[in-house]
């Protein structure tokens, strides 16, 4: 009886957390931004407020034809970053975010679909100014998520991003752990980070 009484309560929280979840996702947008706004930038590349996560303003394609995303997208942000500043183009220019990470890549070995060297969480190595951070989905987001490190300390970083949702900000701090050679974000959704090669 214990038992089935845990499963209810269980049960409950889970349907009460995505129902609440859901409600601000479909609810107005933040009033003090509209979609579209330039919201922060990270060395002259903007990052565009996009309201509900779930929220599309159609493709964004550069002039030479290579695909940047889906407009206010995090998967546009960090694309488009690359594009600009690091003039990169990845093999695969489609995904969604947690695609961005392969799991059959060893730690700091390429990445073929995306051209760049990717690292796990945790990793040899320790992230650096311009990764690109990739997370995996969760019940409210099953696409995941991909921003860039725009800032790296001793024991945090932190991230840029489009799209965090309705009132979450473009920039959050993660921590960071280093032992025996190792570099872990505290994070459970970090499933690692890409780098330019």
């Amino acid at each position: 009886m214990k038992k089935l009484y845990i499963i209810l309560i269980s049960v409950v929280l889970i349907a009460s957390s995505y129902f609440i979840y859901h409600r601000i996702e479909t609810s107005s947008p933040n009033p003090t931004f509209h979609i579209g706004d330039k919201v922060d930038s990270l060395n002259g590349v903007y990052v565009y407020y996009n309201g509900r996560v779930s929220h599309t303003e159609g493709r964004n394609t550069a002039k030479d034809g290579y695909n940047i995303g889906l407009k206010y997208q995090c998967v546009e942000f960090v694309k488009r970053y690359y594009y600009e500043y690091y003039h990169h183009k990845m093999p695969d220019a489609y995904g969604n975010g947690k695609d961005f990470y392969n799991k059959n890549v060893k730690d700091g070995e390429l990445n073929a679909a995306r051209n760049l060297l990717q690292f796990s969480n945790p990793s040899n190595s320790k992230p650096k100014v311009g990764d690109l951070l990739i997370l995996d989905g969760h019940f409210g987001n099953t696409y995941g998520h991909v921003a860039i490190i725009s800032a790296v300390n001793k024991s945090s970083i932190t991230i840029i991003q489009q799209n965090p949702g309705v009132f979450d900000k473009p920039r959050v701090d993660m921590g960071l752990e280093s032992a025996y050679h190792k570099f872990k974000i505290n994070n459970g959704r970090v499933l690692g980070w890409l780098r330019m090669k």
